[in-house]
């Protein structure tokens, strides 16, 4: 590389043009290669060496490099610091470049895929058990298009939303990579930006059916022109990512918006549904739920709590297989041990059909479809299945002629290169078997050799060799060589080494001849059965498609009985009535974290409905406030997902959105302290709740001063009763909003236990009627460990508060007759008509300078009187 200019520099330089900002994989031989600012920040991520090559413009080369058949766990890696790789391959051979340009020729290379966080299908490269989602997004006509593939396994969703929802919308498919227009100011911070063309919705149509090779997508469903450009941006990019070869991309499917309850990013990160809010899936809802077999299964529980349902129907349909399952422990358990055997089938069709696939990956499909058809014999044969089981034993079947087929083809245990063959089985093939034949009888034929040479030559220590430069060679001691370099001894010198001398023979160079023709020939002949069985399963890659997502419905319901009989949790029963009655209600992830250290979590009752639908609970802090909360929105979604509840019993009416606000945090990315994101996720609840909602706020207005924060959490409970008027919890420290309790009539009063004993606090965590008597919250302190001498003078000084509080009435004072908050808008509205008409009626040119000061006092004074 020394110069300024040499070909091998032009040739880089042009393809890390067409990386884009990627880094470049550049092919050396048998590494991978990085060189300039590329190098620089690789070496720093991957942790090896930084070295030079070279010199270009005058200065030395930055470079480092990984070898080509590890290199996915250097992409893994690097992936996870969030770079994308562009993967630059030689496309010729030295030979082949020779042949066209001469001894100087440089070899092709080209760009043959780009590696990115949403487009990766390697095994080694993909979390088992996570959806790996690429999600395309546009506006049009002020609606959102949403476009979302999860292309290890080719599922493919589509859906539009309002401008407002995107962020819940991404929040709960949780992308590994966002693609959107390069001309949209309102475009995910954390998009790649594309070609604003890629996003017509005519493109996207075309592409589609040019994808499913169809004349129309009537058979799809219904698509609006939002949803079609999204695809168009989606399906652009894949095919840029690919370099023209698409992954395996499924027939899409409309999402209705209203099909599953809505949930804002907020409310997901409170309820750690997937991730908990420290980072990773441990102590996550899903983490102490999942008892899934399979990887597949897992991905989709994940699915389901992230898009619980709101049909009826569906809900039950879950619940009744689960319920099946579970009160079938011995079926169970060899169901589950059977599944848990399972290869992942999507994820190994969708390297086949990327052009990525292996033998082993054929293999992983053979033998996953053949299981699925024993299980769906051993099913078929058990009493009252539930319906949702009939509707998936069809898909687990139907592979007879395709899975005979590759059990005939492939070995018993394929292996994950195909370059050395040895993976078709003996006896599929004659012409294969016969070469094989020759080639191992040209082996037995060099031994033989190798024992008559070493009697004609009398020399013992004579070998019969083979390597990758030389091939086959006669290797003799050197104090044994001068009687093979003998003219007419039969043998050809070759290589003289340091205490051994190499030879050829006429018989070894024909023998070698033949075994290298029969063994390319054998190579060869694998290759085309490969490829031949690789069309034969992306002919059949919807049905097999169809069989890996039955398979996974049945693991997650066989997971979910498992989980609901090691913790004795309950069927819910799915009401449409707005009703929400919970017996014996647990925090799942609490109580499997207090199970491990011999603790026993406290059950607790919820029980709301439309005379008494809010409840405001008081307690102190640490007394379980939150987790009750929490338990019951919890109990809420995993219920309307489809799965058993940590309860003695529950009656649960159908929730449309879930809102939780407990506890935040700053976001300074966005510029927002504590309370305004508190104030912001406290607005999206006002404003978007709906009758059918369900909502638990906590310690609304505990960020500003004492009277800001009072004011405002009375005028949200007020807010959330008289308007929104749905199913909410709302826990306090403000015991003035007890006065509440007189003036709406669906809202009761409830407070955490708390007892001192012996001047110690005891949380009892139990949840009883009636107000807080005080807030106990010098007891906590001197729980936490704040010192004695600052816990007395905290004691003195709210012996001052409290005095003076009686005295004036305290915080509440002249509370008492404020009218509700429908009534006080109302007044407020008609005072503000009354002084607008009047000012209407005035004649401001008629008026004198008297007259007018007259009627602005008249004014002022007519206001005053009507104020509050």
């Amino acid at each position: 590389m020394a110069g300024k200019s040499t070909p091998m520099m032009e040739q880089y330089h042009a393809l890390k043009r067409e990386a884009e900002g990627c880094l470049l994989f550049y092919r050396m031989g048998d590494f991978f290669e990085l060189f300039f600012d590329d190098a620089r920040q690789a070496a720093a991520i991957l942790d090896i060496a930084l070295t030079t090559r070279g010199e270009h413009g005058g200065e030395a080369v930055p470079m480092c490099g990984v070898p080509a058949h590890s290199a996915e766990g250097y992409l893994a890696r690097l992936i996870k610091a969030g770079c994308r790789v562009a993967i630059a391959e030689q496309v010729e051979t030295p030979e082949e470049a020779k042949k066209r340009g001469g001894s100087k020729a440089l070899v092709r290379r080209d760009i043959v895929r780009f590696v990115t966080a949403g487009t990766l299908t390697e095994e080694a490269l993909l979390e088992p058990r996570r959806a790996n989602m690429l999600v395309a997004v546009c506006e049009l006509r002020g609606t959102i298009g949403i476009a979302a593939v999860d292309i290890s396994t080719g599922r493919m969703e589509l859906e539009e939303c309002a401008a407002d929802r995107l962020g819940a919308a991404l929040a709960r498919l949780g992308p590994s990579e966002v693609v959107a227009p390069e001309d949209w100011d309102a475009r995910p911070t954390e998009a790649i930006e594309r070609a604003r063309q890629d996003f017509a919705s005519d493109g996207g149509e075309a592409r589609l059916k040019a994808v499913h090779g169809v004349a129309t997508l009537d058979g799809f469903g219904t698509f609006t022109r939002p949803m079609l450009a999204a695809a168009g941006g989606l399906l652009a990019y894949l095919d840029h990512a690919g370099r023209g070869t698409m992954p395996l991309l499924l027939p899409p499917v409309a999402r209705e918006s209203d099909s599953a309850m809505a949930m804002d990013e907020a409310t997901r990160a409170s309820l750690e549904i997937l991730e908990a809010q420290r980072g990773g899936r441990q102590g996550s809802l899903i983490a102490a739920i999942d008892r899934c077999a399979t990887g597949a299964g897992a991905r989709q529980l994940a699915d389901d709590l992230s898009a619980p349902l709101t049909d009826r129907g569906a809900i039950e349909a879950r619940l009744a297989l689960v319920g099946w399952l579970h009160a079938d422990p011995l079926l169970r358990a060899d169901l589950r041990e059977v599944l848990r055997a399972l290869p992942d089938i999507g994820r190994a069709l969708g390297r086949i059909v990327a052009g990525r696939g292996s033998p082993r990956d054929l293999g992983q499909v053979r033998d996953g479809l053949a299981e699925a058809r024993r299980i769906r014999d051993h099913l078929q044969g058990k009493p009252d299945r539930p319906a949702l089981l009939e509707r998936l034993l069809p898909a687990m079947g139907g592979h007879g002629a395709l899975v005979d087929l590759l059990q005939r083809a492939l070995v018993p245990a394929p292996p994950t290169e195909r370059q050395n063959g040895g993976f078709i089985a003996e006896g599929y093939d004659a012409a294969l078997d016969e070469l094989r034949q020759t080639s191992g009888n040209a082996r037995r034929a060099i031994a033989a050799l190798e024992g008559r040479y070493r009697e004609d030559t009398g020399i013992a220590a004579l070998k019969i060799k083979h390597n990758g430069v030389l091939g086959y060679f006669i290797e003799v001691p050197a104090k044994h060589a001068d009687a093979l370099m003998a003219s007419d001894s039969g043998f050809t010198h070759r290589q003289t080494m340091a205490g051994a001398v190499r030879f050829n023979s006429l018989g070894l160079h024909e023998e070698a001849a033949r075994i290298a023709e029969a063994g390319g020939h054998a190579l060869a002949a694998e290759e085309a059965h490969f490829e031949d069985l690789t069309a034969a399963v992306i002919d059949a890659r919807e049905a097999i498609a169809a069989t890996a997502a039955a398979l996974a419905r049945l693991d997650v319901a066989a997971g979910n009985a498992e989980r609901a009989a090691e913790g004795d949790w309950c069927r819910p029963e799915i009401l449409e009535d707005r009703c929400l009655e919970i017996a014996g209600g647990r925090h799942p992830v609490v109580e499997q974290a207090l199970a491990k250290g011999g603790e026993r979590f406290v059950a607790n009752d919820c029980r709301l409905d439309d005379q008494d639908r809010l409840w405001l609970i008081g307690g102190p802090n640490m007394g379980g406030k939150s987790t009750f909360l929490r338990q019951n929105a919890l109990i809420v979604l995993l219920a309307q997902a489809g799965c058993f509840v940590p309860a003695a019993s529950a009656r649960i009416g159908l929730v449309d959105r879930l809102f939780s606000r407990v506890g935040a945090s700053d976001n300074l990315a966005r510029g927002r302290s504590t309370f305004m994101v508190e104030m912001v996720e406290t607005a999206a609840i006002l404003s978007q709740a709906t009758e059918r909602s369900f909502v638990i706020l906590d310690e609304v207005g505990r960020g500003t001063s004492t009277y800001d924060g009072l004011a405002l959490a009375w005028a949200v409970v007020e807010a959330v009763h008289e308007t929104n008027r749905c199913r909410c919890l709302f826990a306090t420290h403000y015991h003035e909003l007890s006065r509440l309790a007189e003036t709406c009539e669906a809202l009761s009063l409830h407070h955490v236990r708390a007892r001192e004993w012996k001047g110690d606090l005891v949380l009892l965590h139990e949840l009883a009627e009636g107000p807080a008597d005080r807030s106990y919250g010098l007891a906590v302190a001197r729980l936490a460990g704040v010192p004695d001498a600052v816990v007395a003078r905290a004691k003195s000084v709210l012996d001052r508060l409290e005095k003076g509080r009686a005295e004036t009435g305290g915080l509440a004072a002249g509370l008492g007759d404020l009218p509700l908050f429908a009534a006080a808008s109302a007044a407020e509205e008609e005072q503000c008509d009354t002084l607008r008409e009047r000012l209407r009626e005035l004649d401001v040119d008629a008026l004198s300078p008297r007259d007018a000061l007259d009627a602005l006092y008249a004014l002022k004074q007519d206001a005053a009187s009507t104020e509050p």
